[in-house]
């Protein structure tokens, strides 16, 4: 069964009896590279970015409170107005999955270094405590006297102290797993178990007022820290850390979302689910579940993001949406991201891949420019334009996510469980499963042709099942499959796959024919408003370059916003017609893959000859994705 959600066409096809057989696992970073694509050019683009920004001063913020003299001084932006040292905990992060994915050895130089310094900081301090909070030793000293006052972006008159240290946990996890230094862990735990000390004597109704201000997930880290090292108290840490606010909504399956603070919330949920995972809690598992269906079936629009103005919009009004130049922020779909993957290997749904696929190509993609500087805000109001970020002047929240982003792409483009394989996304890259002595090699140009060509390298002829992804957009008897050039027969859909079982062996090739077709997706308030999705590629045409005010970023506190002028939406380019299958009129333009044309519904006159094309391929302009759906009868009124 298949249905229309907030414009997403998602599979609901359960995998409740899979997942109950076999564990689904993501391989890690290390163990996949990409090759030649966009995806590639992002990671290459992020790499550059992170090698211009200098440790020493990402370090200083951390220095400064350890009473230890920085080596260089602070950078300006958010790392010196109040959220000092945030950034240098996305830095480990970024680091941590740029080397995994990359090998670059530089990379893994300044992350050593770092950890090395913030120890340093940690043995001075002489409590467990590490931070960049300035005069932050003195405040949590009043919070572990009760001494609270909380409110959604302050703690004791600190920017976010909680979101700002959750940044350094995460970073030294993230260092931890993902590139294996073990100091880290050392810094980790010890911080922990400051936390834990700092709050012994709260109450459980002191821990949630102060869980009031922002605080990014850390009951998800608390619970990663517990699943390291097996240490019961960490688990409770994390339950005492989880905003009961919203909690208990989602445990009555009740949307009570519209008005709060997005990225608030998504991280709360990620560490629900954790929780749930480590703790076998279902109710906490469906709690995080029914979050998730609520968010990506009412509240996203066509490219994966949601909010304005970083809150949820009310999710049957969505004119603000395209109203506001502060659309879906990047930082909020970086955490639907790791949400959806924890939720996909619990319960591997379709659905979770439909949704990944689609933020991933349309938002995370998008939100870095080819040259290097990430974007904040994706405007959806017609002709409107993104700022992005320079790299020794901004330091937003999404300058962190987005250094993180482009270095783990290779996350879930496969995963696995103890004997088979699974192809999710159709990205060109090599897989090495060291354990099983399998190669594999995906060469596709995908969204500009078809079809992904598996080739096959063995250490010996092995049986196992290589189980295909069928996409919700592929639809029914187009999608086909081919062994060694041969076509056929599909084998039985299981779940969200088509399950490829046979002797393997050296030389095999695998190919995946996945024909897309043109949707119209309306926003989910089903407002006269439309987006054209290819497959999981929504199209968006380029309007025009005119006055694109502040298209770079000058360190200032709100230069993340496109300022610019605001070119009427009465003007906007729109779809005319009276015809419900309008969507048959946008037509590819000539030979070129991924052009499309739809002029004979186009209004006014001078954007006839608009090209739509990925989204993502879109920078320094102005831009729609959503257009305006009338009809001529109602240009007269």
């Amino acid at each position: 069964m298949k249905t229309i959600i907030t414009g997403f066409l998602i599979s609901f096809i359960s995998l409740n009896s899979f997942s109950q057989v076999t564990q689904i696992k993501c391989f890690p970073l290390s163990s996949v590279r990409l090759t030649s694509g966009p995806f590639y050019d992002a990671q290459q683009a992020d790499l550059k970015y992170i090698l211009e920004l200098k440790t020493d001063r990402l370090l200083a913020p951390f220095l400064v409170e350890a009473g230890l003299t920085p080596k260089a001084e602070k950078y300006g932006s958010w790392e010196n107005t109040g959220l000092d040292g945030h950034i240098g905990g996305h830095y480990l992060s970024a680091l941590s999955n740029l080397y995994a994915a990359t090998g670059n050895e530089e990379l893994l130089k300044r992350l050593n270094y770092m950890i090395d310094q913030l120890a340093e900081c940690q043995n001075k301090n002489g409590n467990g405590y590490v931070g960049g909070i300035p005069g932050g030793k003195a405040m949590w000293n009043d919070i572990s006297n009760g001494k609270i006052n909380a409110a959604s972006f302050s703690l004791n008159t600190k920017w976010v102290p909680l979101y700002n240290i959750h940044k350094l946990y995460a970073g030294l996890r993230d260092a931890y797993q993902i590139a294996g230094n073990k100091k880290a862990l050392d810094v980790l735990v010890k911080l922990t178990d400051w936390c834990v000390e700092l709050t012994k004597n709260l109450t459980d109704d002191q821990i949630q007022l102060m869980l009031k201000s922002e605080q990014g997930g850390l009951n998800e880290v608390f619970a990663d820290v517990y699943n390291i090292t097996g240490n019961q108290k960490y688990l409770v840490l994390a339950r005492r850390f989880s905003d009961k606010v919203i909690l208990n909504p989602l445990l009555e399956q009740k949307d009570v979302l519209t008005g709060l603070h997005a990225n608030t919330q998504i991280p709360k949920v990620i560490g629900y689910k954790r929780i749930a995972d480590l703790s076998n809690d279902k109710n906490w598992d469906e709690a995080a579940g029914f979050f998730w269906n609520t968010v990506v079936t009412k509240r996203t629009v066509s490219i994966g993001g949601n909010s304005v103005k970083e809150h949820f919009n009310p999710a049957d009004d969505f004119s603000s949406m395209v109203e506001s130049v502060q659309g879906p922020e990047t930082c909020n779909t970086y955490n639907m991201l790791r949400l959806t993957k924890l939720l996909y290997l619990s319960d591997p749904q379709g659905k979770y891949l439909d949704y990944y696929e689609r933020a991933v190509f349309n938002h995370i993609l998008s939100s870095q420019h080819p040259k290097g500087g990430f974007v904040y805000f994706t405007p959806m109001r017609p002709n409107h334009y993104r700022v992005y970020s320079e790299p020794q002047l901004d330091f937003w929240c999404c300058v962190g996510s987005g250094l993180e982003n482009h270095g783990k792409y290779g996350e879930l483009i496969y995963s696995h469980n103890e004997r088979d394989m699974f192809i999710n996304m159709f990205i060109a890259s090599t897989l090495e499963w060291k354990e099983k002595g399998i190669s594999l090699t995906q060469e596709t140009q995908f969204p500009y042709e078809e079809k992904s060509e598996l080739k096959i390298t063995l250490n010996k002829t092995q049986k196992f099942s290589i189980n295909i992804r069928k996409p919700v957009w592929v639809k029914e008897g187009d999608f086909k499959l081919q062994v060694n050039g041969k076509d056929i027969k599909l084998p039985v859909l299981s779940g969200a796959y088509y399950p490829l079982e046979r002797n393997w062996k050296t030389g095999d090739r695998v190919t995946i024919i996945c024909p897309m077709h043109t949707s119209a997706e309306y926003l989910p308030d089903n407002s006269q408003w439309v987006s054209f999705v290819h497959g999981p590629i929504v199209l968006a045409a380029a309007t025009t370059a005119t006055d694109l005010t502040g298209l770079r970023s000058d360190g200032s506190r709100n230069g993340h916003i496109a300022n610019g002028p605001q070119y009427p939406i009465a003007e906007a380019p729109m779809i005319v017609t009276i015809d419900k299958n309008f969507v048959e009129k946008v037509k590819p333009e000539g030979s070129q893959p991924m052009v499309f044309s739809a002029s004979d519904l186009i209004l006014p006159e001078k954007y006839r000859d608009l090209k739509l094309v990925p989204f993502y391929t879109l920078h320094d302009t102005r831009y729609i994705i959503y257009w305006q759906v009338k009809t001529q009868d109602s240009l007269k009124d």
